[in-house]
């Protein structure tokens, strides 16, 4: 007679709470949109998430500390001439927002160390190419200013953002509607997943399918796919009969079958994953759902452990979640959500409960930090960069300046004729007015010590 042995693991007893309503961002008039993305996204610095609007598209970005109920008149990013899809901060410069919309443009904002005082209309660069509306943005991990945007064109864009253009563009391999986009880990492949019911990795300057899988899930509803440890993938869907789907792949040894298959629940929400690289921890928050599932990906079979769920009273309208270097180790907190409900954002903490207020090593090896590896130009050129790895002992304090973020104007291309009559580089401009006031202000300190030696002569 066999015993069962209960698996080992740190992160089995992973709980999570919801902060007191006085840590909440309360009387927000979230997007009523119906679309399948965050609609949020979270730094270090800042919490955004995307608003009702009135004549066009907007989004609030609101300081970390700015708790509690929010001013109706509290001014927002309202550039967008239609409704905002998604939106995504910058992993390299925690000013930086893109905003990609209904009205078929992407948009890159940059927002002031405190928020906003007034409402921002003019982007830093906005970026023209799609013929329908952009509904998946995604920052490149490790190169600066690369952003992949994904529409309802089928098609998906690298942009160099610096130099405000598309530099690849794939648009025949797609046959239908792009259900998700993501990198994997150091940005040298791209996942997608597509209405056409297949789910493909991508090379991203060539814009070749190097693996595909045609139906990795049954069902007709939409599949979402993320990388997970390895170059595995991992991908949410439905069964035939509308059952809600998690399987694992390997698609270098085999694509044809999974590792792993479950079957969670007969539920409409599309389930949005969320994988930490740190911790092996996969996270499924389904759009309209009250509750967080987690798993932990291993190499054992079944490779993919249920480790517990976070339940509450209210659905979700939208979820994002904090990078890793946001977190407050000291707390043991190994992941942070930002839930949206109708009228408020609920942060969301998941805590493996320790004793000892050590530093956890064995929680928090050491993760993505802030700085870049490969700049824009050299990425597209061929060159990859791995991640440059940060420690989180004693909390993380920047030790480097933020990557700052350029437009370079000369080379900044636009593509209509509305564009070149409204530029959208106010942000360069301004710089470049201070540049010329503080010059002003040398050269007549200049001309006075030139007058004064004369005078003594």
């Amino acid at each position: 007679m066999s015993r069962q042995v209960v698996r080992s693991s740190k992160f089995r007893h992973v709980f999570g709470q919801p902060v007191k309503n006085d840590q909440c961002y309360d009387d927000i008039r979230i997007s009523q949109m119906t679309w399948d993305s965050c609609f949020c996204s979270a730094n270090p610095k800042f919490v955004a998430m995307i608003v009702d609007a009135s004549g066009g598209g907007a989004f609030m970005v609101l300081p970390l500390s700015k708790t509690g109920r929010i001013d109706m008149s509290y001014p927002t990013v309202c550039g967008h001439t239609g409704p905002v899809l998604d939106i995504e901060f910058c992993p390299h410069n925690d000013n930086i927002i893109a905003s990609g919309s209904e009205d078929c443009s992407v948009m890159i904002w940059e927002i002031p160390d405190g928020g906003l005082t007034s409402p921002l209309t003019e982007p830093v660069v906005k970026l023209e190419g799609h013929s329908k509306r952009v509904g998946i943005l995604s920052w490149h991990p490790t190169a600066h200013n690369v952003l992949m945007s994904a529409g309802c064109d089928n098609v998906v864009i690298l942009w160099n953002v610096a130099r405000g253009e598309a530099v690849v563009r794939m648009d025949s391999v797609h046959t239908d509607h792009i259900y998700s986009a993501c990198w994997n880990r150091d940005g040298s492949r791209i996942l997608t997943s597509c209405k056409d019911k297949t789910m493909r990795v991508l090379d991203p300057r060539k814009g070749t399918v190097l693996y595909e899988k045609e139906k990795p899930h049954e069902g007709s509803r939409p599949v979402r796919a993320v990388f997970v440890s390895d170059g595995k993938i991992l991908s949410t869907g439905f069964s035939r009969m509308s059952e809600r789907q998690v399987a694992l792949w390997d698609p270098v040894s085999d694509f044809k079958e999974p590792l792993n298959l479950e079957e969670l629940d007969t539920s409409s929400g599309v389930l949005m994953p969320f994988f930490d690289p740190d911790t092996g921890v996969v996270y499924l928050c389904g759009k309209g759902d009250s509750s967080i599932r987690y798993f932990e990906v291993t190499d054992e079979a079944p490779y993919v452990h249920f480790l517990s769920m976070y339940s509450s009273k209210d659905s979700q309208k939208g979820i994002c979640w904090m990078p890793k270097r946001g977190l407050e180790v000291n707390k043991c907190e190994i992941a942070r959500f930002y839930k949206l409900h109708e009228r408020k954002c609920e942060p969301i903490v998941m805590t493996v409960p320790r004793k000892s207020d050590l530093f956890q090593e064995d929680l928090y090896p050491d993760t993505i930090g802030p700085e870049p590896s490969v700049e824009a130009d050299e990425w597209f050129q061929g060159t990859d960069g791995e991640p440059i790895l940060i420690s989180l002992k004693e909390g993380f304090a920047t030790t480097t300046k933020s990557k700052q973020f350029k437009v370079i104007k000369s080379l900044l291309k636009t593509t209509s004729a509305s564009v070149g009559s409204q530029p959208d580089i106010c942000g360069e401009v301004q710089s470049l007015r201070r540049e010329m006031k503080d010059l002003k202000a040398a050269m007549e300190e200049l001309v006075k010590r030139v007058s004064e030696l004369e005078s003594k002569h």
